[in-house]
């Protein structure tokens, strides 16, 4: 049996802005970083089907709607001809990552665009719908009863949080940069959306402890799944934020959370270094053990 699952589709890679930072090269270079290396026994999936019926659980109807429409969402999420296909692609790797972690596999969604920003009815950051709020929704519909989400990119998942806040079963821990876009997360919202917020240039040592505060009280939540976005853009040489990381934390983040013994879903959201394919390739080889 394979160490992990990596959900990928090389359509995903098929749009771009001039100058954003959210480019196709992080996909295709991390897809390459991942089929050369020899360590880890990898497989291979691609994204299975987002109905309207799976979306619509964390979404309104309009946002489907807005998305066929040729306009930006707003300055850093531009209108790009096709992206509600694209979105729903993200979606539908997220769904088939969460059939695939029910089964015992270890997944790790290799996809763009990212999620975690866009709320119930707003395509913003990046995001224009919200992978692992749709797929923790899809568990609890489906007979799972404790989701916990778990996110540890540098950004506050606000999108995350506006669609989970008060779900029955859901909880949500979000370990971030703050100030820092979008600007929320500066306190704990409604009974189960928990925030940490770091300042910029946190001590590598410090970021730790909280990262491990919060698995610690998401371990007391005792989900039966854990979803994770995984953002690494608190990377040292991160262009979009000041924060510390280095690619032996992510290596001990994704140890620790093996170490939680639950199904796990891991979907990429940012992170915008040339360094990211070594930055999972790293979180990777944590969440196998190796």
């Amino acid at each position: 049996m394979s160490d992990l699952k990596i959900i990928t589709d090389e359509q995903c890679t098929s749009y771009t802005s001039p100058g954003h930072p959210e480019k196709p090269v992080r996909i295709s270079r991390t897809q390459a970083k991942l089929r050369e290396q020899t360590e880890l026994n990898l497989a291979w999936g691609t994204p299975g089907v987002a109905s309207d019926e799976s979306i619509l659980r964390a979404h309104a109807p309009e946002l489907l709607k807005r998305l066929e429409e040729p306009v930006a969402f707003d300055e850093d999420t531009p209108f790009h001809p096709g992206i509600s296909g694209l979105a729903r692609a993200s979606v539908g790797a997220a769904l088939e990552g969460l059939r695939c972690a029910r089964n015992g596999e270890i997944v790790f969604s290799l996809m763009r665009p990212p999620g975690h920003h866009a709320t119930r009815r707003k395509a913003m950051g990046f995001c224009y719908l919200n992978n692992v709020a749709i797929a923790a929704l899809e568990a609890l519909a489906t007979g799972t009863r404790r989701v916990a989400v778990f996110d540890f990119d540098v950004h506050h998942g606000n999108g995350t949080e506006d669609i989970l806040v008060n779900e029955a079963g859901a909880a949500f821990y979000s370990i971030h940069q703050h100030p820092a876009y979008p600007g929320t997360g500066a306190m704990n919202v409604g009974n189960n959306c928990f925030n940490y917020p770091l300042p910029e240039q946190t001590p590598r040592a410090h970021y730790r402890e909280v990262l491990a505060s919060a698995l610690e009280e998401l371990g007391r939540f005792q989900p039966e799944l854990v979803a994770v976005s995984a953002g690494f853009d608190a990377y040292a040489r991160d262009p979009l934020a000041q924060e510390t990381l280095e690619a032996e934390d992510f290596h001990w983040l994704g140890g620790q959370l093996r170490g939680l013994g639950k199904p796990l879903l891991c979907l990429l959201e940012g992170g915008y270094s040339r360094d990211l394919p070594g930055l999972v390739f790293a979180f990777l080889k944590g969440l196998a053990g190796k």
